[in-house]
């Protein structure tokens, strides 16, 4: 069986969360730690992944407005477009070896798809797939959007659920280059506001369910 440390780390910036991903990953290359699942918010962020590095025509918002907003912009190195992270919205980068027996990247995000899709459910809210997107999606409205980035089959980023999320943040941009579909949270979706660390309590147990 696989051993998974949980990690929670509450409020963190997108950057401290990138070189904290980074030194993990490196020392699970080596074997030194066993799998790891980083459970976080980040503030206000607008991420590029590497879909939309040199194209910012997806971030809709000004430089004022964003500045005005409190919201920073990251080019990073995650597979797909560009996303928005901010508070209320539970992110979870697992660091783990997909070596020997998971080395299917597309199986990989299905399995991520699929720890979502029981994290909704555990809260009466029925969320599945669309073919040809990533994500976990209720009707035409995005619940959770996934990134991932692996390297020697190692993974890093991964993936965010909106719990509390505040929705209008996501006008800022067009998320993941999709002009077509809405975005929604399990605040909208259930009627009231989820404490988020019972969120997480339920992604550990969903991620636990599927991966070990």
């Amino acid at each position: 069986m696989r051993i998974l440390e949980v990690r929670r780390l509450g409020v963190i910036s997108y950057t401290e969360g990138l070189e904290i991903q980074k030194a993990l990953v490196e020392q699970r290359k080596a074997g030194a730690i066993p799998d790891q699942l980083l459970l976080l918010e980040h503030p206000p962020v607008i991420t590029l992944g590497v879909k939309s590095r040199n194209d910012r025509s997806h971030i809709i918002a000004s430089p004022d407005l964003l500045a005005s907003e409190g919201v920073e912009v990251f080019e990073t190195g995650r597979g797909g477009d560009v996303t928005y992270h901010g508070p209320g919205q539970l992110v979870g980068y697992p660091i783990i070896d997909l070596k020997p027996d998971r080395c299917d990247v597309h199986q990989y995000v299905r399995d991520l798809e699929e720890v979502m899709i029981r994290m909704a459910a555990a809260f009466g809210v029925e969320a599945g797939r669309i073919p040809g997107l990533t994500g976990a999606w209720v009707g035409n409205e995005k619940l959770a959007a996934i990134g991932v980035r692996i390297a020697r089959w190692v993974t890093s980023h991964g993936f965010a659920f909106n719990v509390n999320t505040a929705l209008n943040h996501f006008d800022l941009i067009v998320p993941c280059g999709i002009t077509d579909k809405g975005i929604t949270s399990l605040a909208k979706l259930v009627g009231k506001e989820i404490p988020m660390a019972e969120v997480e309590e339920v992604a550990v147990v969903s991620f636990r369910q599927v991966f070990v």
